[in-house]
């Protein structure tokens, strides 16, 4: 049997095995812990896990070539731009860019905005503010190539390229048919900044696409709900556009398509934050749509109306180019007129006409003042209180020709009397005493109409303020949103499942005032005649209607609004008690109507046309 021996060959052979492969083990893990972060500035993608505060982006990594049949099928279907399947940019992932105010993330795929985050502000819930998440929007190029193939960059895989110039983030992706011939996207995000510089443009493709035909644009998104009530943000979100320096909106309700000519740009407003698409030159035409999703309150419901872009982009000779800028921010007057390139701030619905003018021009600087010293409820009642005083001529104009009917009140009893069965002569003679006393019957429904324009443009202002938006009053947390001081099991139609103290105070308010007003002009009033309607009647019952439609009505509207009526109703009461009490004196005023009944008084070419009128019309009668 042979002795086995102890082989030293053997054990210097294994020996040196192990060393080799500890030191290759060794050498590649400090080749890993040396390896910097995403330091290149040619291309920089982001992988990060999703957290709380992030949308969560696909980790699945598209797989292109499972083997080599599947890459040619696959690469067979994209034509001209099967070059790109085989890069390694050929995944489902995203780069972000992001400065003080946005956080964007770009995907891979399609090269399109996947998620946008603006940095400063939160819903009603503590959620931050998304824009773009979940798949809410689309950005599509439909690619029409010369071997008759029709292609959407959507489904198509970019080569992202991250770089800085100067204070600026530059990411161009790459839809790539070879590596001098793409389509290029190009974001450029600035400091502090909500606009974000995007351009499209084509290198060496004259060959690869038809460009006879333009490259049609596809622009979709959602809105997300960032609000309590949702039919009250929906209310306020539209899709705004400028064409032809004019702004335009598509329908409130439902659904809304217009082709337009000319855009400037094109906003899809979520009542406080917009997207908006502008262009240096403008589009030359765009099919626009919008669709309510809306059906009722609902605290489950995430979006509120789908918004849809269509828009044609022609080549220049054998090359498309460009350029465009996003914006992605609050719908906030004070930002968007930092833009007056592209006038934006002409999308925040300040109303039409002399109601945005007043809102531009005088409520919004009025108040932006006082709210910069004051908190912001006491701000609304500041310049409510500034308002009523500015309106106070107005008031006493009104209260004083409804005190000058209450003098002539028993002459025109008289008159109506006398002439009971002549209702021609009635009127004659009751126009004869008006225009004797110096007393025009409309003078007090011009102060009034004066005061509508003030009335509709505060309507249109507190639900559009957006320094109001989460600033709290008293009860109130939210003065754009309406306050709750208690929620009910069920919900009540037109009124909601909540309670809001803003508007009946209001209610109370506007009641009292109602029944002061109300029974001033009784006094002043003509007795109904035979056939016609009763209309002391109708104002007394208006007295208990017009408090409970307010009720009603304003349950769901901004606290802010509500405030201001309460605070206006309560000055005005007061504004009226001091003219009857103190400053209007009805024995002065029956003295001075009695003096110009004695002094012979001129017609006028209209008074005398219409008296005329008036005799032919009594003879006629009696022949």
């Amino acid at each position: 049997m042979e002795e086995k021996k102890f082989d030293v060959n053997s054990l210097i052979g294994f020996l040196l095995i192990g060393a080799i492969l500890i030191w290759v083990m060794y050498n590649n893990k400090a080749e890993e812990a040396s390896q910097p972060e995403q330091t290149s500035t040619e291309q920089v993608v982001s992988q990060e896990e999703p957290s709380e505060t992030t949308t969560a982006v696909p980790a699945d990594t598209v797989e292109v070539a499972a083997d080599s049949a599947a890459l040619a099928k696959y690469q067979s279907a994209l034509g001209p731009f099967a070059y790109s399947a085989g890069l390694p940019s050929a995944k489902d992932n995203v780069t972000k860019l992001e400065n003080d105010l946005l956080e964007i993330h770009v995907s891979n795929k399609g090269g399109q905005v996947v998620f946008a985050r603006l940095k400063n502000f939160v819903t009603y819930d503590s959620v931050p503010v998304y824009l773009v998440k979940d798949g809410n929007a689309s950005f599509n190029l439909q690619l029409n190539t010369t071997d008759n193939r029709t292609l959407n960059t959507k489904d198509l895989f970019f080569e992202p390229q991250l770089s800085k110039s100067g204070e600026n983030t530059v990411l161009s992706m790459r839809l790539k048919s070879a590596p001098d011939q793409y389509l290029e996207y190009r974001y450029v995000l600035k400091p502090d900044d909500y606009l974000i510089d995007f351009s499209i443009r084509t290198e060496g493709l004259g060959q690869i696409l038809n460009t006879t035909s333009p490259v049609q644009l596809r622009w979709q998104q959602k809105g997300i709900r960032h609000n309590k009530s949702i039919e009250y943000e929906n209310r306020y979100t539209r899709l705004t556009y400028m064409s032809d320096g004019s702004v335009s909106k598509l329908s409130q309700t439902g659904s809304d398509d217009e082709q337009e000519e000319e855009l400037k740009w094109i906003s899809f407003r979520q009542h406080f934050f917009s997207t908006i698409l502008a262009s240096e030159a403008p589009f030359e035409k765009a099919q626009l749509v919008s669709n309510d999703l809306v059906e009722e309150e609902s605290p489950e419901a995430k979006y509120t109306k789908e918004y849809v872009a269509e828009i044609p982009l022609e080549f220049q000779g054998s090359e498309l180019n460009k350029v465009m800028d996003w914006y992605y921010g609050p719908t906030d007057f004070k930002v968007l007129k930092q833009y007056e390139d592209y006038d934006f701030a002409e999308s925040v619905p300040f109303g039409w006409g002399i109601f945005g003018f007043i809102n531009k021009y005088v409520f919004t600087p009025l108040y932006d003042f006082l709210s910069s010293m004051l908190p912001y409820g006491i701000a609304i009642i500041v310049m409510t209180i500034l308002v009523r005083i500015a309106l106070s001529p107005v008031t006493y104009k009104s209260y004083l020709s409804q005190a000058k009917m209450k003098v002539l009140r028993p002459e025109i009893t008289e008159i109506n009397e006398k002439y009971k069965d002549n209702a021609m002569k009635r009127q004659q003679e009751t126009m004869k005493l008006y225009g004797k006393a110096g007393v025009n019957p409309m003078s007090g429904c011009i102060p009034a109409l004066l005061q509508l324009p003030i009335f509709y443009a505060l309507f249109m202002f507190f639900p559009t303020a957006f320094m109001l938006r989460q600033k709290p009053f008293l009860w109130a947390e939210d003065l754009s949103s309406y306050d709750t001081i208690a929620e009910l099991p069920f919900t009540i139609p037109f009124y909601g499942d909540h309670v809001s103290l803003f508007p009946i105070l209001a209610s109370v308010a506007i009641f009292f005032y109602m029944r002061m007003t109300t029974g001033q002009q009784q006094m002043m009033q003509q007795p109904s005649q035979e056939g016609m309607p009763d209309m002391q009647g109708m104002m007394k019952i208006m007295i208990y209607i017009s408090p409970l439609l307010m009720l009603f009505f304003f349950n769901n509207y901004a606290s802010g609004l509500s405030l201001y009526y309460f605070v206006s109703n309560l000055i005005t009461i007061v504004i009226m008690l001091v003219i009857k009490n103190y400053i209007l004196d009805e024995d002065k005023i029956h003295a001075q109507i009695q003096e110009n009944k004695k002094k012979p008084k001129k017609e006028n070419k209209f008074q005398r046309r219409m008296r005329e009128m008036m005799e032919q019309a009594e003879q006629q009668k009696k022949k």
